[in-house]
Formats: structure tokens, sequence, C-alpha cells
């Protein structure tokens, strides 16, 4: 006899036969929760894109960073957000890259003036996520982006009093 708690499910994974469309549907069903968990936990804002670059998910650290709503992100294409503000020729082609080449990028900066929030430096970070559903592979996209202008501020401002500093000392 199966023991289960009161009003939980009875466990279908028993029934299921590894090959069965009922077994990689319930894979998968497992695997994007798995995902969507992990990023939903992560501080920096973070996009999860179809092979197509289209956004299947954002987390709510994107939503408040971009000060933009899940209606204006998820199933859009990640270069036609915010009226095509991410429709950057080299994050493009790195972009491009990851899922033929199974490669990924660390530490690209990128500079942009948002019209609602101002101008933003980042750092973005990509890997591919590769996994098999029934008999057909499934790619898709990590993109974490990690907004560093308030750091980049400060230092750009150290940097100033250090050259003044500088020119006074030997005037």
């Amino acid at each position: 006899m199966e023991r289960t708690q009161p009003n939980s499910k009875p466990n279908k994974k028993k029934n299921l036969k590894p090959g069965s469309s009922d077994f990689f549907s319930c894979l998968w069903e497992e695997s994007w929760t798995y995902i969507k968990t992990v990023v939903d936990v992560v501080r920096e804002p973070v996009l999860i894109l179809d092979k197509d670059f289209r956004v299947l998910a954002a987390n709510e650290h994107f939503y408040y960073t971009f000060q933009t709503e899940l209606k204006d992100t998820e199933n859009k294409i990640v270069y036609e957000l915010g009226n095509g503000q991410w429709n950057i020729p080299a994050l493009k082609k790195l972009l491009k890259d990851i899922l033929p080449k199974n490669t990924f990028f660390k530490g690209f900066e990128v500079t942009h003036e948002f019209p609602s929030i101002g101008r933003k430096i980042m750092i973005l970070n990509a890997r591919p996520i590769n996994f098999t559903e029934g008999v057909t592979p499934q790619h898709l996209i990590l993109l974490a982006i990690e907004d560093v202008t308030e750091m980049m501020t400060v230092a750009e401002t150290f940097a100033g009093h250090a050259k003044r500093i500088e020119s006074e000392f030997l005037e």
C-alpha cells in the first residue's frame, strides 16, 4: 500500500516507463521547475531564452532592474525588448554562437542608455542548457545580467579625484 500525506497526490512517477512520452513530459516539467527555482533565487537579473532567442522566463530582479513587466518580456525576442534596446550587434553575435558551438561567454560589458531608467553599465554572462525531451533535443540559453553602474560610477569618481590630487601635487 502506498502511503500518502493528507491532500497529497499519489506518486505518478512510479507508473512511468523510461522512454515513454509521459516519462519525458514529467522529466521536462521537473527540469523546468528546477531551472526556474534556481533562476528565481539569483540576485542578478536573469533571462531564459529558447533557441530562437525568445524569452521563456525572467526573474523578479530582471523586472525590477529594468522596470518592465512579464507581459512586455516573456515570449518576446530578446532583441525586441524595450523597443529594441537589447538589439546590440556584439551581443547578437555572442548569443548566436552559444548553441551551435556549445560555448558560453563571461564578462561581456555593455553600456546602454535606457529611456526609462537611464544609463546602465552591465556585465553579461551566458551559458547553454541542453537536454532531451523525448527524442527531441532542447536548447536553452541562460543569460545573467549584472548591473555594475554604481560600482563604475564610484570608480570613475575615485579616478577623477586621484587625477585632481596628482595634478595639484605636481604644481
